[in-house]
């Protein structure tokens, strides 16, 4: 399949010669190793990859005694894969380098070496047992991989010709059309059930079958199960109750995170390793609440104030509608016909704070519960930065609505109180682009423009 992050590898070969090592960091099964061994094979003379999950132990040993004797070391690589290396032609993958520090610290001596280019992907990889004890190498230059994005599920499905018609029309301020709005959300709609998991969008590809599709991924939930319970070490029975319960609080109507719901009197800060455990897992994207929306939203992060959504909005799905261990065929039906009565506002936020963080945004929003005044009680879904930072005018609030009939209260609140920060006002909806009132109306698909 083709991904975008492809160009992003090939920038790195381009501009790096060898001067420094790639991570790829992402979640299980999101496509690291197969874009690392097809941009392998493309673009070098021969490549050497070390699978940590299944190396032999007496070729993890070569990482501890022989980073003083290169030339060794290389030999014994070379003949164990039986593969010939080629100075400056070749390139070493340490795929799941996280399951062998020592050889992530390695990469300092070997860059410096200059022989070889070497490609490293992960997963948890700031994780303390994964970190401890070793020497993180300042020559490693990182990259962050997620589910195939909109445009990408678009290429699986063999069209390329919807994508660049969307985005011209984004940026001539015009709408779709009745037709070829009404082909874009039906291609976003199956974007939804099926999500961006490469496994997941390749059984779609090939059979249209939603049942197969969602034994994909359940099989994807099953392994972050397991995931959990092997690497998330002493704190595996709070991941395991925030993974659990993210679909249940995502269905509430403020969609924060409440731990009581969890644990009466549960806190934060009891729970904040293993919230932390599945965003650098990537299973999770979490949002923050932004106390003032100005410039650097990161500033005014409210940490005990937050929103988890699942990274892939296609798991979400197989992880909330199981109660017969597999998604009926008639919920595939309703959601794929846009006919789910309830339980549609949680996967269509879902998917736009996916669409949001594969577009390189940091996730915020903004909350004001206050009790007394109701001028200033409001609830932003989502708060982003204009690219170019002017002295005022910078933050442009998202409203995301899933239905044809809302209101816009909070938004009206919002545009009053922070007149002077507010940039463009967007609301994210089922229908075609328009602008009214000072607040441009984009449908959902157009997200990954903004």
């Amino acid at each position: 399949m083709k991904r975008k992050i492809y160009d992003k590898l090939l920038d790195w070969k381009h501009r790096e010669g060898g001067r420094t090592a790639l991570l790829i960091d992402g979640a299980r099964r999101v496509g690291k190793s197969y874009i690392a061994k097809a941009f392998a094979e493309a673009e070098y003379k021969s490549y050497i990859l070390i699978d940590f999950n299944r190396a032999p132990r007496e070729v993890v040993e070569l990482f501890d005694y022989y980073l003083n004797d290169l030339d060794t070391l290389f030999m014994y690589l070379s003949n164990f894969y039986g593969t010939k290396l080629f100075a400056r032609e070749s390139l070493i993958i340490l795929d799941e380098v996280q399951l062998c520090p020592r050889a992530r610290s390695a990469v300092k001596y070997l860059v410096a070496d200059g022989r070889y280019d070497y490609l490293e992907t992960g997963s948890l990889m700031s994780i303390k047992k994964n970190v401890r004890d070793i020497l993180i190498p300042s020559e490693e230059e990182h990259i962050k991989m997620y589910p195939l994005d909109f445009e990408e599920f678009l290429w699986a499905l063999d069209n390329d010709m919807l994508m660049p018609f969307i985005r011209d029309c984004y940026e001539k301020k015009q709408p779709m059309g009745q037709a070829m709005h009404r082909k874009a959300m039906d291609y976003f709609r199956q974007y939804m059930i099926v999500g961006g998991m490469p496994q997941a969008v390749e059984r779609y590809v090939e059979t249209r079958d939603f049942d197969s599709v969602d034994r994909i991924k359940r099989a994807i939930l099953e392994l972050y199960r397991a995931d959990i319970v092997k690497h998330a070490e002493g704190y595996e029975m709070k991941v395991e109750q925030i993974f659990d319960d993210i679909p249940a609080q995502l269905q509430k109507h403020d969609k924060k995170f409440k731990l009581s719901l969890l644990k009466k009197e549960a806190r934060l800060r009891a729970y904040e390793d293993a919230m932390f455990w599945l965003s650098d897992a990537m299973i999770v994207n979490v949002c923050y609440n932004s106390t003032a929306p100005s410039v650097g939203l990161k500033l005014n992060m409210d940490r005990m104030t937050l929103k988890c959504y699942m990274a892939d909005t296609g798991l979400l799905v197989s992880h909330a509608f199981d109660e017969n261990g597999i998604v009926s065929e008639e919920i595939y039906k309703k959601l794929l016909f846009d006919k789910l009565e309830v339980n549609k506002g949680m996967i269509v936020e879902n998917i736009v704070a996916q669409m949001l963080v594969a577009s390189g945004h940091k996730l915020y929003f903004y909350a004001n519960p206050d009790r007394d005044d109701v001028t200033e009680r409001m609830e932003i879904d989502f708060l982003i930065a204009k690219s170019k930072i002017s002295n005022r005018h910078n933050i442009s609030p998202i409203k995301v609505k899933s239905g044809k009939n809302y209101t816009l209260n909070s938004l009206e609140k919002f545009k009053t109180k922070f007149d002077e920060q507010t940039y463009l006002p967007y609301v994210l909806h089922p229908g075609d682009y328009k602008e009214e009132n000072g607040i441009v109306y984009l449908p959902l698909y157009m997200t990954p423009l903004l």
